[in-house]
C-alpha cells in the first residue's frame, strides 16, 4: 500500500494543506504570498458573487437530489419489470454518461442555440436568459447523469429477495405498495449513499457550467468551482479562490460527517 499511500500524499494531502495555508494570504499565483490571516474568509462571506453562486449550488444540489434520483428509481424498478431487452434498457440509459461531458455539452449547446436550434423555433434563448440558464444547464447535465442512477439502482434491487415480492404480491400488494414497503426499504443504503454523493459532486459541479455559460449570463449560472476558476485564474487572486476551495471541502466534510454519523446510528451496511 505504500506506493499508493505515497501518490495520496503528493497529489492530494500536500495541496489540499497548501490550499489551507495559502487561503490566508494575498497571493497571486505567482512569486511570494503576503500573509493577511481571515482577510480572504471576512471578504468572502461578504462577496455578492459568492453568495450568488453559493446560492446556485444550493439549487444544483436540491436539482439533483429530487429529479435524477426520482427518475433513477422509478427507471430502475420499471427495469426490474421488464422480462425482454433489458440489457438494450441499461445500455441505453447508461451511454450519455460515459460520452465525454464537453462532446455532450456541445452537442446540447447546438440543439438549444437560439439561431440553429430548438430556441430559434420557440424564440427562447435558453442559455442566454438569465432566468433560464441554470435550469438548462442542469437540465443538460441531467440527461447525462440520471442513466448512472438507474444502473446503481438496478443493481441493489436485484440484490433484494424475489420471494418478499411473491408473497407481498399474494397478500394483494400492487406494484405501488411493493415499491414503498419492499423496493425502498431494500435499496435504503444504496439510496442514501448515492444521496451523499450527489451533495458533494455537486458543490464540486464545473464542467458542463463553464463549457455552455462560463458561469453567464451576468453570473447567473455561476457556482463555487466556476467562480474559484475564474478568481484563481482570470483575476490571479489564489489566495482568495484557496479560501473558497477551503469552504467547499469543509461543506462537504459536514456532509460526510452527518452520512457516516446516520449510517452509524442506522447501522446501514453497503
Amino acid at each position: 500500500m505504500l506506493p499508493l499511500l505515497a501518490v495520496n500524499v503528493l497529489v492530494v494531502l500536500i495541496p489540499s494543506l497548501s490550499a489551507v495555508g495559502y487561503s490566508f494570504t494575498d497571493w497571486t499565483g505567482i512569486g511570494d504570498a503576503t500573509f493577511i490571516g481571515w482577510s480572504n474568509y471576512s471578504t468572502l462571506f461578504g462577496d455578492s458573487a459568492f453568495l450568488n453562486a453559493l446560492g446556485h449550488n444550493i439549487f444544483w444540489t436540491a436539482f439533483f437530489l429530487i429529479v435524477p434520483m426520482t427518475m433513477g428509481l422509478f427507471g430502475a424498478y420499471a427495469l426490474t419489470r421488464v422480462r425482454r431487452f433489458k440489457l438494450i434498457f441499461r445500455v441505453t440509459f447508461f451511454v450519455p454518461y460515459i460520452v465525454a461531458s464537453v462532446v455532450t455539452a456541445s452537442i446540447w449547446r447546438s440543439l438549444l442555440s437560439p439561431d440553429t436550434g430548438i430556441g430559434r423555433f420557440v424564440a427562447v434563448n435558453f442559455l442566454g436568459d438569465s432566468a433560464l440558464a441554470l435550469p438548462s444547464v442542469a437540465f443538460i447535465n441531467n440527461w447525462a447523469w440520471w442513466g448512472f442512477l438507474v444502473v446503481v439502482f438496478l443493481a441493489a434491487m436485484q440484490g433484494i429477495n424475489p420471494s418478499l415480492y411473491e408473497a407481498a404480491a399474494m397478500d394483494g400488494a400492487g406494484p405501488t405498495r411493493q415499491f414503498f414497503s419492499i423496493t425502498l426499504p431494500g435499496i435504503r443504503p444504496t439510496f442514501a449513499f448515492l444521496g451523499l454523493m450527489t451533495i458533494i459532486w455537486s458543490f464540486l459541479s464545473f464542467d458542463y457550467v463553464y463549457i455552455l455559460t462560463q458561469g453567464g449570463p451576468a453570473g447567473s449560472t455561476d457556482v463555487l468551482s466556476t467562480l474559484l476558476y475564474r478568481n484563481a485564474f482570470g483575476n490571479l487572486q489564489a489566495g482568495y479562490a484557496s479560501a473558497i476551495g477551503v469552504v467547499m471541502a469543509l461543506i462537504s466534510g459536514v456532509v460526510v460527517a452527518a452520512y457516516l454519523i446516520i449510517r452509524k446510528v442506522r447501522n446501514w451496511e453497503i
